[in-house]
């Protein structure tokens, strides 16, 4: 089993699902901001777009990595649902602390008190980022016997 590989294939996929799960959900199903807000309309749903088309080549290159290492026999699901939690984790971190507070492309809210929104959506981060990193020790640190299942 190819540990290393495997939470790096999930990781990508939980990335692009993470970005993918902001930009429909946030931006065009709530309407509650875009990629990038200090501009036009026009530019933000183009910066929308870009984000999209990025998250969408994220996840079709992960599920390609991930399929070559299932068809060589070598994935270690384990390690691939851990790099996903990390990876969603480590999306929504960075978003919440580098994309809203210290580069301000957006809030993820306007004309509210955004203390409740920060707090729910980087412990939520933080969550999967814990998990992850409980999910790949664990499959990381079993015996070499088990990682042949």
């Amino acid at each position: 089993m190819d540990d290393r590989r495997s939470t790096g294939a999930g990781a990508v996929i939980g990335v692009a699902v993470m970005a993918a799960v902001d930009e429909i959900v946030f931006h065009q199903l709530l309407g509650w901001h875009h990629f990038y807000d200090r501009s036009t309309t026009s530019v933000a749903l183009f910066s929308d777009g870009l984000l999209h088309a990025a998250s969408l080549l994220a996840l079709v290159g992960g599920f390609f990595w991930y399929a070559d290492l299932r068809r060589r026999g070598v994935l270690a699901t384990r390690a691939a649902w851990g790099g996903f939690l990390l990876g969603a984790g480590a999306f929504q971190i960075f978003d919440g602390i580098v994309d809203h507070k210290v580069l301000r492309l957006h809030q993820i809210r306007y004309g509210v008190h955004l203390l409740p929104y920060d707090v729910v959506w980087n412990v939520g981060g933080a969550l999967l980022l814990v998990i992850g990193a409980v999910l790949t020790w664990r499959a990381w640190s079993r015996p070499a016997r088990a990682r042949a299942r």
